[in-house]
């Protein structure tokens, strides 16, 4: 057995070596890695989405609706940056997959996701917890999320 583990450990550390020979210093340094990347721009399914961008920009409103909220409401708190998330993630889950039906499922779960902030949110402004505008912003782009998630689930 220690033969067979010596012998794994030489081919692994050979073809490490051979595997580093492969680059020249400038890829270890990360110059040309950058270059590379800079040039070929890749980008994601779920980030050619607007409804993903809008969702990210929620859960950033999120975040500040949060940090105004008084230290008595945590279970608020800790829904709200839930909800929020989940929204974004749902989507980004939703836009990685093959399957038509799975798609469906992930943004359905995304759509249930945006209307509960819109329920954290409606309670907030019956405790009077947030301030107007930010409930506005909220409220806008939840719909906008909304709307287009039940456009994207009906394919």
């Amino acid at each position: 057995m220690r033969a067979r583990a010596r012998a794994r450990n030489y081919w692994n550390r050979r073809n490490l070596i051979w595997f580093a020979s492969q680059f020249d210093r400038s890829d270890l340094e990360g110059n040309m890695i950058e270059t590379v990347t800079e040039e070929r721009k890749l980008i994601l399914d779920h980030e050619k989405l607007d409804v993903y961008q809008i969702a990210v920009e929620f859960v950033l409103l999120a975040d500040v609706i949060v940090e105004q909220l008084p230290r008595g409401r945590a279970y608020l708190c800790d829904q709200l940056r839930r909800a929020a998330l989940s929204i974004s993630l749902n989507i980004a889950e939703g836009a990685g997959e093959y399957a038509l039906d799975e798609k469906v499922r992930f943004y359905r779960m995304a759509k249930r996701s945006a209307t509960e902030c819109a329920g954290i949110l409606d309670v907030c402004q019956r405790l009077q917890l947030v301030d107007e505008q930010y409930q506005t912003k909220g409220r806008e782009l939840i719909i906008r999320i909304v709307s287009m998630l039940i456009k994207m689930a009906r394919r």
